[in-house]
Order: C-alpha cells, then structure tokens, then sequence
C-alpha cells in the first residue's frame, strides 16, 4: 500500500429535490460531503444519486453515532470491517444499493479501502469493486479535527440542521401550492406578509427568503433590514414566475451551500434557442423549459436528458419550448441552476 498521503476535510452538500408538473418528486436532502484531495468523494466514484450517512435530518444522537463509528469508536456496521460511505437518498435499505469501503486504523492514520457498490451483506469485490479508487491514507489528527467537528453542541442540535424558507407574495393561492409543495420534498415552509419586530431567534431558522413579483422594493428592503440587525445571513430568491416547480428549483438553488468551486453543475446561460451548460465531472444533465402561455397555463418541456463529459457545452433547444416568456432549469442529482431565456 501506497505511503502517500491523501487530504481529508467535509463540506456541506445536497440532493437536489424536485416537483415535477405532474406531482411527481424526489425528497431533498441536506448532508455533509467527503473532500478527498480536494474533490467530493462522490464525484471521484461515478454519478451517483446518494447521499453519506452525515445527513442533516437525522436525529442527533444517530448522527452522532454515524461520526463515532467513521471515526472508529465502534463496530463497522457491515462484515469484513465495512463502512457505508454513501447511500439511498430515500432510505436506509442495503437492498437499494450502497458504496461501502473497509476503513481501518494503521498508527495513528485512517485507511479508507477497497470501495465496493453492495446490495447484499458481503462485498463482492471482482464483481462490484469500484478498481482504481482509492486506497486512501488519511492523516489521523486531520481525520479526526474534521469528524469532531461536525459533534452536535451541548444543546444536541447537530450541525446544519435543516433550514425553512420563508415566502412572501401577494397571491395566497401561488404561495399555498409553493408551501405544500416544498413540504413534500422535505423542506420547511412559512408563509408571512413581514418580518418587522419578529425575534432573531425566530429569523435563525430560515435559510432562504422568496419574494413574489408582485412584492413592492420598500417592503423586500425592510426584510432585508430586518434579517441584518438580527445578524442571520439568508438567501433572497426574486420569483421568476408563479410557476410552481421553477419556483421550487430557484429555492433549491438558493439552499445550495456547498462551495461553487465543488459542485457539479456551474454555469447555465439560455438564450437564442439554446442552452449553454458547464459541468466539472462527467454526470447525467437534465433540462427542462417551463413557460406561461396567455391565459397563463403552465407549460412543461423535457428538452434534454443525457450524460455530459466534464466541461462547456451548447444545447439547442426546441423550439416550440421556449417561445414567449420562458425559462430554463438545469439539474444534476446535486446541484440545480436556474435562468429565464433571454430574447
């Protein structure tokens, strides 16, 4: 085994959920990524829809007992020493396919190896081992500070817990079907028409704030005010549309925190019938236009589903798609960007 060493440090990261105009969806779901030399883990094994076990919605004390085990304090919870590094986003079933990896103890170093794709309670190595990846050398005092890191408090909150959003907008009924519709994919929603003399503690809780079209400056600025006296940074989100699953992807976005520098998808531009899309690993892109016609009826076009090679790349769209006011949302399983056509 190699003596060299890897880097390990964590970042914040997130399975994109969605709302699809017909009601289907996915959950959305906020958890803590592996950055080995520099990269997310996730991105060096394959595109994957997974998750680690460091997810935010978690009870504390499983949480806690998810960064004892990878820290070593106790058994592995598979046969063989092994560790489920990434998982089902929507349940903890090994049936549903996991990577797992032995991680062991050599001195005071953490040894991340043999990466596996397991649907059963042993490995098969020949037939599912992820060959060229890894083994990993992680220094022990850097491996630990980070994992220690993510302790819950005295208080037994874990960290990043799940935020709200906060919704604010003239048209009860848009910002209702928003609400039920965050809802459903997991994210918390509240419906306000203001802010003003409501306590910091209460502010915390948001990590986003959306306004409607119809929400004049002087009331957006006092929100604004509002949020910075009590100190808490959010994220405002200007609705685009009241276009339900755009407005929903502008807040995905939004409650994205993960470093731009480690993400997927980075770049989306829409103009003159095509789309221009950057990603930085190979992984499936999807994009899909949505527009309102005169009567205002929403109109949903599926305009590209495939895999991508990590890059720039144009994508003419159709045309029928994205006639009048339109927009365009971009989507890998981890990150969404968002942009209306420009004419």
């Amino acid at each position: 085994m190699s003596a060299a060493y890897a880097t390990f440090g964590l970042a914040p990261a997130m399975r994109a959920g969605e709302v699809l105009a017909n009601g289907d969806f996915q959950i959305h779901r906020d958890f803590v990524d592996f950055i080995v030399d520099g990269r997310p883990l996730l991105f060096q094994l394959s595109d994957l829809d997974a998750v680690s076990p460091l997810a935010s919605d978690v009870p504390p004390a499983i949480f806690t007992a998810q960064v004892r085990s990878l820290l070593g304090e106790t058994d592995a919870p598979l046969p063989g020493g092994r560790y489920v590094i990434y998982g089902c986003p929507e349940c903890e079933d090994l049936a549903c396919g996991a990577v797992t990896a032995v991680i062991e103890r050599e001195g005071d170093d953490f040894i991340w190896r043999e990466f596996a794709w397991q649907t059963e309670e042993a490995a098969d190595l020949q037939l599912n081992g992820y060959h060229g990846i890894g083994p990993f050398r992680f220094r022990g005092d850097e491996y630990r500070a980070a994992l220690d890191s993510l302790l819950p408090d005295e208080g037994g909150a874990s960290p990043g817990a799940r935020r709200r959003v906060l919704l604010i907008g003239a048209r009860v009924a848009v910002l209702a079907k928003l609400a039920a519709a965050l809802r459903t994919i997991g994210i918390g929603a509240d419906i306000t028409h203001g802010v003003v003399d409501v306590p910091a503690d209460e502010l915390r809780g948001y990590g986003a704030v959306a306004f409607g079209r119809a929400v004049p400056e002087e009331e957006r600025a006092a929100v604004r005010r509002s949020f910075h006296h009590a100190g808490v940074d959010v994220a405002y989100v200007d609705g685009l549309a009241p276009i339900i699953p755009l407005l929903v992807a502008q807040i995905e976005h939004a409650l994205d925190r993960s470093p731009v520098e480690q993400r997927r998808l980075t770049h989306l531009v829409a103009a003159d019938g095509e789309a221009g899309v950057e990603v930085t690993s190979p992984c499936r892109v999807r994009l899909t236009a949505y527009r309102l016609d005169r009567l205002y009826r929403t109109h949903a076009h599926e305009v590209f589903d495939g895999h991508l090679a990590a890059g720039r790349h144009r994508i003419p769209l159709d045309a029928r798609a994205v006639r009048g006011q339109s927009f365009v949302v971009a989507r890998t399983s981890g990150s969404v960007l968002v942009e209306a056509m420009a004419r």
